[in-house]
């Protein structure tokens, strides 16, 4: 009886072990896998700059692939800028999660999303583009190569180092173009990376930033085929909005001639495309690699730019093409060739890759969450939008109405986007339209409240919004190529 009972007792015992085995193994295939990120971010591309995104001009074949698989949100925006290098505040709000005003430029003493990441076990891996100051580049990455502590360079001239065991190393400058050289980093990231641990990949390309130098084969199209000029293209803006002769704006003369103006979107349409490139060749070895599985991708810009659109050529204004970029997700999970016109900021980034990662948000994020809109839990994660650029401009966007102010010359500007989406008919003075005006002016100090933005919307002593440009002489600036110097500079 004795031994029946033992032997029973080990039956039962063994049972019971495969039973815990069988429901933790149940519960570990159950349990959600950490995706890997890869983060493509390129440098003042236009929303509109994608084949895919109703543009027939411009050849991206890539970055379309990536829409027909992904989810595109087609109303993304930087917030905006405390000054001209726009391309700075952008990423410092990007990589924080957090708005403007409330974000140090050089990301001292916030958690920064590849920080995040890497203290939750992924590793991370940095080239390119960093405009927010060396040490949190250090503090973020786990490895780096290829990486570009500044805000802009002549693209065959890169300055650039590594970053090996938390120390920068082999400072030198780039061998190739920048897009290509920082691809070339990421390929051999992924070639050696294991594919049992997690990895976040930040390629931050300086294209299409200017000097617009695109290699010769990304040019053989548009100089067949030049892009027409912008819908919204003037010779001039048509008053003074507080920065008209900034260094971007200064790259041609004015009035705009329309025929400059067509081939440096060409080149700027050039640099997209040798980009675009570059991103196949990523896109391949995440195939060959067998990570497009479990890889989730994402592409965006930093802002926009004008570049001939209301006379102007640079990011430093708040208009739809300076302050809006490209965004989308493409990797498992994420729904195919769709899309939404949710108002979102770049910083919303931040807590959707904390969602995809099982990674908690930390305190004092201020983005929402994106997954919600691509599972069709809701349709949008505010109401309304505010951007803002220095002391010089504010203002505030809902579905269909946007109000621009501009403090410092006590001037108003309404659009009715729905059927003005070019922002060419200004209704702020139509008798109809007073109260709308006052409506979006409070919903605008509503936003400056919520933001910390202190900015006084009217002036006691404005300034004249006359301007002339006419002949003004212009100076390159140190990272243009000679041959952009004789084209654009001393023609004239």
């Amino acid at each position: 009886m004795t031994a029946h009972l033992r032997n029973a007792f080990l039956v039962l015992l063994f049972i019971s072990c495969l039973f815990l085995i069988s429901n933790r193994a149940s519960a570990e295939s159950k349990a959600p896998s950490r995706p890997n990120i890869l983060f493509l971010f390129s440098d003042d591309q236009r929303a509109d700059a994608l084949s895919a995104y109703d543009n027939p001009h411009i050849q991206t074949p890539n970055l379309d692939q990536l829409v027909r698989t992904g989810f595109s949100f087609r109303n993304a925006f930087c917030m905006g800028s405390i000054h001209g290098a726009v391309c700075q505040p952008s990423r410092a709000m990007l990589n924080s999660g957090r708005s403007l005003y409330r974000v140090p430029m050089n990301l001292k003493g916030v958690i920064t999303l590849p920080q995040l990441l890497k203290q939750s076990g992924y590793t991370t891996f940095g080239t390119g583009k960093w405009h927010n100051h060396r040490d949190s580049f250090q503090k973020s990455f786990t490895t780096g190569t290829a990486a570009f502590i500044g805000g802009m360079s002549n693209h065959l001239k890169v300055p650039v180092m590594d970053l090996k065991e938390g120390q920068f190393q082999n400072k030198r400058t780039g061998d190739k173009f920048s897009s290509e050289l920082f691809v070339d980093a990421t390929v051999d990231f992924l070639n050696q990376h294991p594919k049992e641990k997690p990895f976040y990949a930040y390629v931050a390309f300086t294209a299409p930033h200017d000097p617009r130098m695109p290699p010769a084969a990304a040019m053989k199209a548009y100089k067949k085929n030049p892009p027409p000029l912008p819908k919204n293209f003037m010779p001039q803006h048509p008053f003074n909005n507080g920065w008209m002769t900034g260094r971007d704006e200064s790259l041609t003369g004015w009035p705009r001639n329309p025929k400059i103006v067509q081939e440096q979107l060409a080149e700027y349409y050039g640099m997209i495309t040798d980009m675009d490139m570059q991103i196949g060749r990523i896109l391949n070895v995440i195939k060959k690699n067998g990570f497009d599985k479990n890889t989730i991708i994402i592409f965006s810009s930093d802002h926009g730019l004008a570049i001939g659109s209301h006379g102007l050529l640079g990011k430093q204004n708040l208009y739809e093409h300076s302050m809006k970029s490209p965004l989308i997700f493409s990797g498992p999970g994420i729904p195919q060739n769709e899309s939404s016109d949710a108002l979102v900021y770049l910083y919303d980034i931040f807590p959707t890759v904390c969602n995809l990662t099982h990674t908690p948000v930390p305190a004092g994020v201020e983005g929402s969450d994106l997954a919600p809109i691509w599972r069709r839990d809701t349709d949008r994660v505010r109401d309304s939008l505010f951007t803002t650029y220095e002391d010089l401009m504010r203002a505030v966007r809902d579905d269909r109405w946007k109000l621009i102010r501009y403090p410092q010359i006590n001037k108003t500007q309404l659009f009715d986007l729905k059927n003005d989406p070019y922002e060419l008919h200004d209704l702020s003075q139509r008798p109809g339209e007073k109260k709308r005006v006052q409506n979006m002016l409070a919903l605008l100090k509503t936003w400056q409240q919520k933001t910390d933005d202190k900015q006084p919307l009217t002036s006691d002593h404005p300034k004249s919004e006359t301007i002339d440009l006419t002949g003004r002489k212009r100076k390159p600036d140190q990272h243009q190529p000679r041959w952009i110097i004789e084209k654009y500079f001393d023609s004239e």
